[in-house]
Parts: structure tokens; sequence; C-alpha cells
């Protein structure tokens, strides 16, 4: 159901490869809601993913960027505004990439130039798209700014390896950066720590399977979709947020508060009742 959200804002969103990705659900969303808005991504993610099948979709113009060089994003933000005529309201901020994880090299062991290259992609992106943004005075005021993590952030999960820095590196300059762009230009930053979800990012992380059994299992409203991602997002980037900024918001069906849940410890407690049956076995025989 659509709420009209949206209506006459215009926007930029990054990271939509094909619709599994969270960027994509939120462009069909926002789309939804009557926004108009520009995607980019990298020129290799485009011709690897659907964008263009999305861009026509929603009747969007695509603009190949990558978001750790600033050219580019000079450019991307340029072509922008000259596309709509003005500034933009909204803006999305889906990537995330780590060599170290795609190549599995373990915490312990890593290879620094993958940790920076991880850094730069998944974090510092963040930076310069705002302060690109920022330099062309692009965003309108009561504007919005949504950055995707996840709560690796805050916690240790087993092998999410140098994403945790990250992400932890990203919820740390929405807070910076919203603090400057919000006294100066009333725009609001934050970040939206989601759920596991099996993107065709996340999907490249080990046991992602089982990790969202567990997490599903932990959350008293099971894990958060991508659709449902997408729903938080527009109300983030709609006019019921202003004053909404400098946090890190969690939609995961309440994980990010749970210690132990009875669904888990069940399961737990199975795992344990099924080894104790084979100690006996063994003792037997």
């Amino acid at each position: 159901m659509a709420y009209n959200l949206l209506k006459g804002k215009k926007g930029l969103i990054f990271g939509a490869l094909n619709d599994m990705s969270i960027a994509w659900k939120v462009a069909e969303r926002a789309h939804e809601e009557g926004a108009e808005f520009v995607l980019s991504n990298t020129a290799l993610a485009a011709r690897m993913g659907d964008t263009d099948l999305l861009a026509q979709k929603t009747n969007s113009l695509f603009i190949p960027a990558d978001a750790t060089s600033i050219a580019d994003l000079e450019n991307l933000i340029q072509k922008t505004m000259d596309h709509f005529g003005g500034k933009i309201d909204f803006i999305l901020h889906s990537i995330g990439m780590s060599p170290n994880v795609r190549k599995k090299f373990p915490y312990d062991d890593l290879n620094y130039d993958n940790f920076m290259k991880t850094m730069d992609i998944s974090a510092l992106s963040f930076h310069k798209v705002l302060q690109t943004a920022k330099k062309y005075d692009a965003l309108n005021e009561w504007g919005s700014v949504v950055a995707l993590s996840y709560i690796a952030a805050q916690r240790t999960l087993f092998e999410y390896n140098d994403m945790a820095e990250a992400k932890a590196a990203l919820e740390s300059i929405a807070r910076s950066f919203g603090y400057i762009y919000g006294r100066e230009k009333h725009i609001r930053i934050n970040t939206v720590s989601q759920s596991p979800t099996l993107t065709t990012a996340g999907k490249g992380v080990k046991g992602i399977d089982a990790l969202i059994d567990f997490t599903e299992r932990m959350s008293p409203l099971g894990n958060a979709t991508a659709s449902e991602c997408a729903d938080y997002c527009i109300t983030l980037f709609s006019d019921l947020t202003k004053k909404v900024t400098m946090q890190n918001l969690f939609n995961d069906g309440g994980f990010s508060s749970m210690g132990m849940s009875y669904r888990a410890m069940e399961m737990y407690n199975r795992s344990l009742d099924c080894k104790e049956c084979h100690k006996d076995s063994d003792d037997n025989q």
C-alpha cells in the first residue's frame, strides 16, 4: 500500500545491483511513494547486475560512479542536480564489500591492502558522498541521508571479519557528519542496522544460512526482510522523521536487545541432548 510519503521528492540511490539488493527494494518503494531518483553503481556492477531493468521499471536515470572516487562523485552529483533542475531530498548509501571476506583471509591474518579497500569502499565512501553533496549544496533543507549498517559494528560476530570495523566507522561518520550537516543545513543523517539478509553481498559471508536461522530464533519478531528494511528507509526519507538524526536505528526484529531467547535455548538444549545420547552410546560400546 502506498501513502504518497515521498510525493514530489527527488533522491539518489547507491547500490541497487539486482532484485536481491536492499537498495533495489528501497528504489521500488520510493517509486511507489511518489519519489523520483537517480540510480548509481559502478559501471562493472551495472554490467553484472540488472540496474537497467530497475531504471526502466522506476522511470529513473542511471549514472555510473565509483563511490570511492571524488571525481566520479562530483560528476554524479552535478549530473543528478542537472537532471532534476535543482537540489535533491534524500540519499541512500547501500555500499559494502570486503576483499578479505571474498578471498577468505581470517581476521587474525588479514591482508592490509585489502583492509584499506574494505574501509574505503564500505565506510569512507559514505564520508565522500556526504562531503561532495555538501560541497555542491546538493540537498534541500530537511533532507535525509541513510546508510545501511549491521550489528557487527557493536558486537563481535563470527567471520564478519574487517567489515565490522567498516560498519563501526560508517556509524561514526553518520554521527560526526550529522552534527555538522544538521547544524548548518538541517540535513539529517542516520544508519539502519538491518537483520542479516540474503543479498548478493550477504551470500558471500561464510555461514550466512546458519546465522539467519540463529537470529530468526533470537528475534521476538523474527528477522526483518529486505522489503521491510525498504519500508523503514522510506519513513526516514519522509517528513515524518524530520527530527531523527545521528542515530543508528535497528531494524532487526528485536535481536539487538536480546541475550537469549526460548527458541534459541530450545535448539541449544536439543543439541546438548543429542551430544549426551552419542556419549551414552559410546560409553556402552
